[in-house]
């Protein structure tokens, strides 16, 4: 059984490797500073159009750190499974254990949305329930937790600076999660992927993955995509490595029913979306 196991691996990490037509190696422009121009799609691949100003497009140009960054916690320290991820976003996290796998998600389409001035589409629930809306996060009122009591008091001046609205993300990735996340999106099919789509399994624990950048072969129609995470304990969000591609930072829809990520593994079914 172990030996049977082994060839499989070895020969679906063959394929892969064929199907794209390179190595990891020269699909990465160390002089890149963005996921875009950091990595390049496999031979035959084209990425997929994404309008400017869009979800996608900001996922897609992302800022990474120089080529060979480790990724810190939020302590400074270093996340000892460097082996998982090809490079790291460069966004601050907070010098608190809260920025791990779905806050990494929320935070991501929080700014996008901040930086588009689009405050009231900002929104998380809580795991109990509780709405927290930006919108009313700034215009002065902040959010009270006693017990299972969760309320707005009119506390603070009005405000949107950068620092308001980080202050706000915590309090969300304090009392929101995979669970809480997970029943927020819409299920979607993996043939109908996009950009900014979430592989998320709710609970204690559970994990989340984003799909940050998509590309397409328009003469067979396969499609890839690439994932970006963060983990516990509170981290930077790194882009991973597919395990089964020859540490390609490149993941094939056609994976089937189970998807293996480095440090996860999620059910086809997993996939889900943001609501506008």
């Amino acid at each position: 059984m172990k030996f049977y196991h082994l060839f499989y691996f070895a020969f679906l990490a063959s394929t892969v490797h064929i199907a794209y037509g390179c190595s990891s190696e020269s699909m990465i422009n160390p002089e890149g500073n963005t996921l875009e121009t950091r990595f390049s799609t496999p031979t035959g691949f084209k990425r997929i159009a994404a309008e400017e100003n869009s979800y996608a497009s900001y996922l897609r140009n992302l800022p990474l750190k120089p080529d060979g960054s480790k990724v810190q916690l939020y302590d400074g320290s270093l996340k000892s499974n460097f082996d998982v991820y090809h490079a790291v976003v460069d966004l601050p996290i907070g010098k608190r254990d809260l920025h791990q796998c779905a806050d990494a998600v929320m935070r991501l389409r929080a700014e996008y949305l901040w930086n588009q001035k689009q405050y009231d589409k900002i929104h998380f629930n809580f795991t109990n329930g509780f709405l927290a809306n930006y919108s009313e996060w700034m215009k002065g009122k902040r959010i009270v937790v006693k017990g299972n009591d969760v309320y707005w008091s009119a506390s603070e001046t009005a405000g949107n600076t950068y620092e308001i609205f980080w202050k706000y993300m915590e309090m969300v990735f304090s009392y929101a999660g995979t669970l809480s996340l997970s029943k927020e999106l819409k299920s979607v099919q993996v043939s109908d992927m996009q950009i900014g789509d979430v592989f998320i399994l709710g609970g204690s624990p559970g994990h989340a993955v984003l799909v940050v950048d998509m590309a397409i072969d328009s003469t067979s129609g396969k499609k890839i995509f690439m994932l970006a995470q963060s983990y516990m304990p509170a981290q930077e969000i790194q882009i991973l490595q597919n395990p089964n591609g020859n540490s390609s930072p490149w993941y094939s829809t056609d994976f089937g029913d189970v998807l293996s990520t480095p440090e996860w593994t999620f059910k086809a079914t997993d996939l889900k979306r943001f609501e506008d």
